[in-house]
């Protein structure tokens, strides 16, 4: 008992740090969740376009990143930029290397989703004169976004804990302060632990909204997972 006091002590010492270090977290797995819907959103455009080539090189891109570890995209940029007189902020590395790696897969989310959609929906507004375009932003995108909560859901809570990945580029997020805490006091255990509970509180919540939005914006009679 005097040994868990004796942590929550050394807890409460780092604690401004250690907030510092969750809103880096909670900056990232923001930033990074919207600018990968949004590059999803273009990725999986682009698959849908009339030429061949734009759709083999969209689906190029979406394999390499999809096959791509994430960390060596990072490493590649922080510590190998450099080289040709470019050197981003660990922040900046890490919200260009996960959109990139984020975008890919809702892409791939949003394109599986496609493939469930009324083809006659989509005849039946060429055939009234919609563009394009049009019946991308009027039919396709809002039904294929509801099919795919789920998954981007699930996508979210993997942005929230692979952002751990980033203080291996030195970003000063959450796990490195949690890190840094368990180097000077030697209670990696406990360290560790206390994370981990941290991690689980916030995928809670995430999971929660997740299912709130999903009971208000599913298509009927599609089933949840």
């Amino acid at each position: 008992m005097d040994g868990l006091l004796t942590f929550l002590g050394q807890v409460a010492e780092f604690g401004p740090q250690i907030l510092l270090g969750l809103e880096h977290t909670l900056l990232l797995a923001g930033v990074i969740t919207v600018t990968g819907l949004l590059g999803g959103i273009l990725v999986f455009y682009l698959t849908l376009s009339p030429s061949r080539l734009c759709r083999r090189l969209t689906e190029g891109y979406i394999s390499f990143f999809i096959g791509t570890p994430l960390i060596a995209l990072l490493f590649l940029m922080y510590y190998g930029l450099p080289q040709w007189g470019l050197r981003p902020s660990p922040l900046t590395v890490a919200i260009i290397g996960f959109t990139m790696n984020v975008a890919a897969y809702n892409a791939r989310y949003l394109a599986t989703a496609y493939r469930g959609l009324d083809r006659d929906e989509l005849e039946a507004a060429r055939a009234q004169g919609f563009s394009g375009p049009q019946i991308f932003r009027l039919i396709t995108l809002p039904q294929v976004l509801r099919l795919s909560i789920p998954a981007l859901s699930n996508q979210v809570i993997l942005n929230l804990k692979d952002s751990s990945v980033a203080f291996l580029i030195q970003y000063t997020e959450f796990f490195a302060q949690i890190q840094d805490m368990a180097i000077r006091n030697f209670q990696f255990f406990k360290a560790y632990v206390l994370a981990g509970l941290v991690y689980l509180a916030l995928v809670s919540v995430i999971v929660l909204a997740a299912r709130q939005l999903e009971r208000r914006l599913i298509l009927p009679g599609t089933r949840r997972s």
